[in-house]
This record gives C-alpha cells, structure tokens and sequence, in this order.
C-alpha cells in the first residue's frame, strides 16, 4: 500500500479516537438489486443504512466492509454522511447521523452460505462506568429467497434517539423498537461478554428491566437482534435449498436454530441523580394525545408528505426540545402550547429511493434535569397517496377511534372498505369514515391494534380498485405507579359515537373575565375567598366541521359523584338558575360563564362543577342546541338520540375550596368593639345552634335532677319530725 495512503489512514484514526466519542448506533438493510446471473454466478448489489450516536460531533464517517460470506472482494461504496439531529442548546447533549452503504455479492454455484457480512469496528465509547472501550458491529443477511413471500428475508428494524437519560429512581424498564417488516419471531440478545449485573433483557420483547438502582453515570448496551420464521420456511439460494425453523421447535443437541438474519443496536443510557418527583408530567415530560404509541406503525407516501404531531407537558421544568432519530430532510417545528405544554410536528416527504421502505422514527421530548420516555413508529413507504389518507387516531383506556377524511381519498371506492378485525366495523357521515374498537391484552400492556383495508369480490380475478391499508394502534401500560396527592379531575374528556366519531370536552378554570388565561393544575385545589367570582369555560374539539356546543345543565356538588344527592343547579334544562352566574358570548364550539363562589352548609369544604353538554350539527333546528331553555314539561320526549347530535356526556371540574379572609392582627377590634359594634345575629348556623340546644338540654337536666333531690330530702325531713312529734 501506497505509504502516504497509510499515513492518511493512521492520522484519521488519530484524530477520530482524540476528537469523536461513540455512542452507539444501527445498520438497517434495505433491499438488493441489480442481480444478475452469469458464468455459474450469481452477482448484485445490496444496500444498508446505518445510523451513529455523538454528542459533540456528528462528523465521523465510519468504514464498513464485507466481513464474510458472499462478498465478491470490493470495496463498499459509501456516501457521504448526513447529520440529522442535533441539540442547538449548547450543552452538546446529542448528535445524530445517517449514512449509506453499497456493497457487491458474489455467489458461485459451490458457496457454503448465502449471508452477507458487514462489519465496522473502532474505538472509543464515551466515558463509562462499563469500562467499555472498543466497539464492533457487526449485520448478518441472508440473500436466499424464501418460499413464503418470493422475496429475500428483511431483517429486523430498530433504533434509538442518540442519548438516552433518565434519573436514578425512575429508571425502571426501558422498551426498544424492534419490528419485523416479514412478521417474524424478534429476539433480543446482549453482546457476548456483556455483563449489566442490575439488568434484565425480556428477549420477547426487547424490554430492559432495572433489577436495583443503577450507578449514576453513561452504561453502554451492546445488543443484537435476530428474526426467526414462525413455520418452517424454505430457503433457496444459488443452486441449493435449505430450512430455517421456527425458534419453538426442537432442533439438534438444543441447539438455538439459525436466524434468518442478525442485525446490531448499540446505545448508552445516563443515569443521573434521582429527583424527589418520577411521575410523568412534573419534571419528566409526559406524552399525551395525539403522540402515537410506541412501536405504532402508520404509512407514508413517494411524493406526499408525511406529518407527526407530538404533545408532551412538564409541570415544573420547561421542554426546550425534542431529540429525534429519523430520515434526513425530516423538518422540526417547537411550539409552546402555555401552561407546560409543548407541541412537535415532524414533516417529512419520502423520496423515490425511499419506496417500499420501513423507516424507524425514535423521540423524546427534553428538559433541563431530565427526559421523557423514548417512543419509536415505524413508517411503511407506499407508492399512492390514497394509502394513507388523512387519518386522525385518538386512544382513551377504553378504546381507539380512527377518523378519514373522504376528501383525501380521491377515486376510491369507499364501498369497499372494511376493518381488518371482522368484529369491528365502519361507520360514515358525509364527510368522514370511523371506526373504532376495544382493547386487548398484550403481556404488561392493553393493546388497540387495526387496519381499514380495501377488499373484492370473493373469487375475483381482476380489480379496478385503488387498494388501501390504513393501520393504527395504540398502547396502555397496565400498572402505573401511584403517589400521595390531590386526584385531580381531569378537564380533558373523549367521547365516541357512530355519527360524530371521536370528539372531546376541555373544561378549564380561568384568571379573570379575559378567559385567556388558565389556573395553574398545580394549585389544585383552588382556593378562593367566600363570594369571589370563579371564572369557567368549556370547549369542545372534533374533527367535523360546523358544531354546536349546549351546555344543558351544571350543578355544585360537594364530592366529585355527579350523582350526589346533596347538590345545586347553576344550569338546568338549559336555563340559567343562579342569580350570580353570566354566560359570555364565545364561538359555537365555546361556553364561558362566570358564578360566584359557593360553599355548602354543613361539613363540607370542597365544591365541584359538574356540567352535561351535547355537540349538535349548526343549524340543525331540530336538535337540542336549537331549543335552548326548555321547560322540563314543555320538552319533547325522545326515544333515542336524533340524528345530527350527540349524547349527553357529563364533565366536572374542582375541586374548589372556599377560604375565610383573614383580618390582620392589627386592624382586628378589641372585645369591648366587637360587643358593641355586634349587630343582632338573624340566625345561626346548623353546627352552631346543634351545640346550643345541647347545652340547654342538659343544662335543664341537670337542674331537674337538683330538684328531685332537694323535694325529695325535704319530704324525708317532714317525715322524720312527724314520727318524733307523735312520739313524744
């Protein structure tokens, strides 16, 4: 080798081990081609891309080769590596890039192995309390054609943001990404001489569990990820043909059957110190609707582009950004929503070299002390627009509901459209598709998992049709930590009808008169001083156009039962019934009022607002909305809903504590002053006068009981001197 070639090379690795840190990454495999078969050989091409975590730099480019197996001997191909995310804080918290390789297989008639080998090594991991130094990753494929699809095997996606960190107490399991475009049976296995003596690997579902608290500091994880078929599949290579078993039968000696492919996922997670709160939404940012789920998968588009909205809160730090591990030329928008809430929409349009792709997509959301959990989607590139249409997904504990627009669905046939689960079904309106569906368990969590898919004729030959394959999912963990405090009643309600789909219900507490402004969720419950004006709003969001919002009815109750027998209407049928409360003027889809605050006689000391609202169609004249305040004799009666309106759906808020105002000491009145300036008492409270009757009644006892005894001795006396007087 030429030497000024060597003295290249040696001065590049010099200054990549001084000047870059490796903090893990992945290769992905996607596709072969350009096979071509001649003179007893069978040659192509196949295409990786691989992704490399840094923090203060991204500029490394890493250099791979074909380690073994059907390489014809040349050199990969590499392009030029493209940095994808970065922290623009300053603190040089992450750093992430893509890249691509391009390698060339070789298969004689006479070749052992149809597996392609690519390979990387070098040094060094970061600084870590592991001791790890050198790295080496290492992707196995197999090239064969499987008898099932007629295709090469894909193997496993996965990824991770480029720095994962969590706090000491709240590390407690950690679920990776790992899909299968095939379908196949995952695995998830640590490096060989990996030791984590506090952690545990669910190779089922590439899940880390923390065993006991974990040193504060950056622990490496070296894992790899096999794919194994779930029948017995045949495999045909270059004038051979052979078996891959699934991972649940019986093979030779106990012997682990030979997956189809192995792929690489390195990463490093930093404990830091604990924090004296883990729950979600204070300090640790917590993701909420409409973020998809962990390993959802949706579908993009060549051409059309593809949109992700994120929304995570954090109470008591501030999110200043979201990190992301994605495709390149994918656009970040940061909007700060108010009151700890902050928005992340990812826009990003597939490229022609994207097509039939399966793209992994990992994000958290970022604050100063910590981070929220990492949630990874992976989306499926098609050729049409009309594959995904514009769908918009919401998931409560009870359900998930999808909601299609038919406008975004240009010259399909919406007659032949169906759900995937034959126990659900569609509905529709003139606008919109729905459909929507109840949980199923999955493990540690509750699953909601479908697909609207385009369908035929049985027996058909030939179809006409655009196809369609809309998929959506959801995730709820099953257990969830609990922690001593005030159980807020939430203001966000979701509902779910045929005719609307899903639509919700926010009912907040505000400042002042402007409704501009929200009260603070930490200062639950909300005090305020007797007679104070509270100052409420209810706002209901869907998806369909033109709505009107009624609120029917709203009544105090001193728990949060709305069926509380004790209670006080502010609203009813409609009708305002308390003299204190006004109703603003809003927008159809607004209702503000503002009331007096109240406080129930008795033991009580909390109020809540309960409120029954329905959606109706604007301009509908048959409906609720239209008839406004309604007479309850004068109401007609219904046996169902009408059309062109929802149900009654019922939405509280509090609690309220109504508080004394307290008089400074100096400004109080001597007792002299508050005897003479004490104007007549009209009457007194239940508690108050309870205690005064009870002290008259036993006070009147007891003065009974004096009497009896003093008539009594004295008969006795008179009695005695009778005796004596005849006596003598």
């Amino acid at each position: 080798m030429n030497l000024g070639v060597v003295l290249l090379l040696l001065s590049t690795a010099v200054c990549n081990s001084t000047n870059y840190s490796y903090y893990g990454g992945t290769i992905q495999y996607t596709g072969s081609e350009d096979i071509t078969v001649a003179n007893s050989q069978r040659t192509g091409t196949v295409h990786f891309l691989y992704r490399e975590n840094g923090r203060e730099t991204c500029e490394l480019q890493l250099f791979w080769k074909c380690a073994g197996g059907i390489c014809d001997g040349s050199d990969n191909r590499e392009e030029s590596l493209v940095q994808t995310d970065k922290d623009e804080s300053g603190q040089n918290l992450w750093c992430q890039s893509e890249g691509n390789v391009t390698g060339i297989f070789a298969e004689q008639n006479t070749s052992y192995s149809e597996l392609y080998t690519l390979s990387n090594s070098g040094c060094c991991w970061g600084p870590n309390v592991d001791g790890k130094t050198n790295w080496t990753m290492q992707a196995d494929v197999d090239l064969g054609l499987r008898n099932d699809l007629g295709t090469p095997n894909t193997p496993p996606v996965t990824a991770t943001v480029s720095t994962l960190r969590v706090p000491q107490d709240c590390f407690l399991s950690l679920p990776l990404l790992a899909y299968d475009p095939d379908e196949d049976d995952v695995r998830c296995y640590f490096s060989v001489n990996a030791t984590h003596p506090n952690i545990t690997l669910d190779k089922v579902t590439c899940t880390l569990h923390a065993t006991s608290l974990l040193a504060i500091g950056v622990h490496v994880f070296e894992l790899t990820l096999q794919d194994h078929p779930t029948t017995t599949t045949v495999v045909s290579g270059y004038g051979k043909r052979y078996s891959r078993i699934p991972l649940n039968e019986s093979s030779v000696d106990n012997v682990t059957p030979t997956p189809f492919s192995r792929v690489p996922l390195q990463f490093a997670v930093e404990i830091q110190p604990a924090l004296s709160n883990c729950l979600p939404g204070h300090i640790r940012p917590q993701f909420f609707t409409p973020t998809p789920s962990h390993r959802d998968v949706q579908h993009a588009a060549v051409g059309d582009q593809f949109l992700l909205q994120v929304r995570a809160k954090s109470l008591q730090d501030k999110i200043f950004d979201f990190q992301i591990s994605g495709p390149p030329n994918m656009t970040k928008t940061v909007k700060d929503e108010g009151f700890g809430v902050t928005r992340l929409v990812l826009a990003w349009t597939p490229q022609e070299s994207d097509r039939n792709r399966h793209i992994p997509i990992c994000f958290t959301a970022e604050t100063r002390q910590s981070q929220s959990e990492m949630r990874c989607i992976v989306v499926v590139v098609g050729t049409a627009v009309t594959l995904t249409g514009n769908a918009k997904v919401s998931c409560t504990p009870n359900s998930i509901t999808i909601v299609v627009s038919k406008a975004s669905l240009p010259g399909v046939d919406l007659n032949w459209l169906g759900l995937a689960d034959p126990t659900c079904s569609l509905t529709s309106n003139q606008t919109h598709i729905m459909g929507s569906m109840s949980l199923k368990e999955a493990g540690e969590f509750l699953v909601f998992k479908n697909e609207i898919n385009s369908f035929d004729e049985a027996n058909t030959v030939i179809t006409r049709r655009n196809s369609i394959n809309i998929g959506f999912s959801c995730l709820f963990p099953k257990t969830s930590s609990v922690h001593n405090q005030y159980q807020l009643n939430n203001p966000n309600y979701m509902f779910t009808e045929s005719s609307f789909g899903t639509f919700a219900y926010t009912f907040d507490i505000y400042k002042d008169n402007n409704f501009s402004t929200n009260v603070d969720p930490s200062s639950y419950p909300v005090e305020v001083k007797f007679l104070d004006t509270l100052y409420m709003g209810i706002h209901a969001q869907s998806d369909l156009p033109r709505l009107q919002l009624f609120v029917e009815s709203c009544k105090a109750t001193p728990t949060d039962n709305p069926n509380e027998v004790l209670s006080y209407y502010l609203i009813k049928d409609g009708c305002v019934k308390d003299e204190t409360l006004k109703v603003h003027s809003g927008d159809p889809t607004h209702f503000y009022f503002e009331v007096q605050a109240l406080k129930f006689t008795g033991n009580f000391d909390q109020v809540y607002i309960t409120c029954s609202v329905i959606l109706c169609e604007a301009g509908n004249p048959n409906s609720r909305c239209a008839q406004s305040c309604v007479n309850p004799a004068a109401r007609r009666r219904r046996r169902d809903i009408p059309v062109g309106e929802t149900g009654q759906h019922y939405i509280t808020q509090g609690p309220f504590r109504v508080v004394a105002e307290v008089v400074p000491r100096e400004a109080q009145p001597s007792a002299d002053e508050k005897i003479n300036a004490a104007p007549p008492v009209p009457f007194l409270s239940s508690d108050i006068a309870t205690k005064v009757f009870a002290g008259i009644f036993i006070m009147t006892l007891i003065l009974l009981a004096v009497l009896v005894i003093y008539f009594v001795k004295k008969r006795r006396a008179e009695d005695q001197m009778a005796l004596m007087a005849s006596y003598y």
